[in-house]
C-alpha cells in the first residue's frame, strides 16, 4: 500500500518526548536507511560523543540520562522522519502534513521538522536543556507522578490541599483522565496519597528526580530564554503547535511567546491534539520511538486514526512510558 493511500492528505506528524526512550532505538532505521543514517552521523559529529551507539546498545542508565536522553530521542525522531521522506519518495510520492507538533521535548523535534531551527542548532539546545534540568534536579530534586481517573479541576485541588508540604502543580494534561503532576517531593507524595483518597484509579511515580513542567525549573526557564532569545529561527512553514497555548504557531515572534517558559509551564497536550483536529487533521504519524502519543490521541478524539512508524515499514519497537520531559 502506498504512503498516500495509508495516510491520506490531512496528516499530522507528533514527536514523543522524553521517556519514549529505550535502548536499540533506531538501529534498524540506521541499517536499512541512508537518510536515517546521515542524521545519526550528523549528530554524533556535533555532539562529538557515539549518540547513535548509546541510542543502540546503551547502556540504559546512560541512556536515560536527561542530558543525554534529550538529544536521542530528538536525533532519533528526525531519523524516523528522514527514512520517511527517503521511502515515500522512493515511491514516487511526497507526505507533507498540514500541521506539527511534539510532547515537552518533542516539541523542540517538531520546529525542527517544520524547519524553524536547524538540526544542529536543535541538538546543541536539547543538550543544553537537559544538562541545565539535570543540574537543577541536583539543586532541588522534585519528582513526577501520573494520575488516571481524576479530572483536571479535582487535581487541581488537589494539588492546592497538598502546598503546604511544598511545590506541586499539574504538568502535563496528557488525555482526558490522565494526568502527570510535578513538584518538590514531600509535596508530591502528600498529593499522591490525596489522589487515591479522591478516587484516583491509578498513581505512579515516575522514575525521574526532576519536576519538568513546573515553577522548579525557573531558573533553567531563564536560562534557556536567553539562548532561544539569540537563536537564529524561520517563520514555520508548517503550522506548529504548542504546548503551553495549544494553538498554531505560525510566526517567529510565536514561537518564541511559546518558548519563553516552556520548561516550567504544563504540556496541554489534550488541547493541542484538538487544535490539530480542527486544523483539520484526520491521520496522525507518531514519528519517534515507541507509541506512546498514539495511545493518548485515540482517547482525545475517536475520530481520528494513528499510524506508526511499524505500519509505515519503517518500525521501532513500542513501549508504554508516559511522556515526562
Amino acid at each position: 500500500m502506498s504512503f498516500n493511500t495509508l495516510l491520506g492528505d490531512k496528516v499530522a506528524f507528533v514527536f514523543p518526548g522524553q521517556g519514549s526512550q529505550s535502548v536499540g532505538m533506531g538501529k534498524d532505521l540506521y541499517e536499512s536507511s541512508p537518510a536515517a543514517r546521515a542524521v545519526f552521523t550528523e549528530a554524533d559529529d556535533e555532539l562529538q560523543i557515539c549518540l547513535s551507539r548509546l541510542c543502540f546498545e546503551g547502556p540504559a542508565d546512560e541512556l536515560e540520562d536527561t542530558y543525554n536522553a534529550q538529544p536521542a530521542i530528538l536525533t532519533m525522531s528526525l531519523a524516523a522522519l528522514a527514512a520517511l521522506k527517503e521511502k515515500a519518495a522512493a515511491m514516487g510520492e511526497s507526505v507533507t502534513p498540514l500541521v506539527v507538533a511534539g510532547h515537552s521535548l518533542g516539541e523542540f523535534t517538531a520546529l525542527a521538522a517544520a524547519d524553524v531551527i536547524d538540526f544542529k542548532s536543535a541538538l546543541q539546545l536539547v543538550r543544553e536543556r537537559g544538562r541545565l534540568m539535570q543540574e537543577a534536579g541536583r539543586e532541588r530534586p522534585g519528582g513526577m507522578a501520573a494520575i488516571v481517573g481524576l479530572d483536571e479541576e479535582t487535581l487541581a485541588a488537589v494539588c492546592k490541599a497538598s502546598e503546604s508540604e511544598g511545590i506541586i502543580s499539574i504538568a502535563n494534561a496528557n488525555c482526558p483522565g490522565q494526568t502527570v503532576i510535578s513538584g518538590e517531593i514531600r509535596a508530591l507524595l502528600r498529593a499522591m496519597e490525596l489522589a487515591k483518597e479522591t478516587g484516583a484509579r491509578r498513581v505512579a511515580r515516575l522514575g525521574v528526580s526532576i519536576a519538568s513542567h513546573s515553577p522548579l525549573m525557573s531558573r533553567v526557564s531563564s536560562q534557556l530564554g536567553d539562548l532561544i532569545g539569540k537563536l537564529p529561527m524561520r517563520a514555520p512553514h508548517i503550522p506548529v503547535v504548542g504546548n503551553v497555548t495549544g494553538q498554531a504557531i505560525t510566526t517567529v515572534e510565536g514561537v518564541r511567546r511559546e518558548l519563553a517558559h516552556h520548561v516550567e509551564r504544563p504540556v496541554n497536550w489534550t488541547r493541542s491534539v484538538r487544535e490539530m483536529v480542527d486544523e483539520g487533521a484526520t491521520t496522525f504519524v507518531e514519528v519517534g520511538p515507541g507509541q506512546v502519543l498514539s495511545g493518548l490521541i485515540r482517547r482525545i478524539s475517536r475520530d481520528v486514526k494513528t499510524v506508526s512508524l511499524q505500519d509505515l515499514g519503517l518500525g521501532t519497537a513500542p513501549i508504554s512510558t508516559p511522556n515526562e520531559a
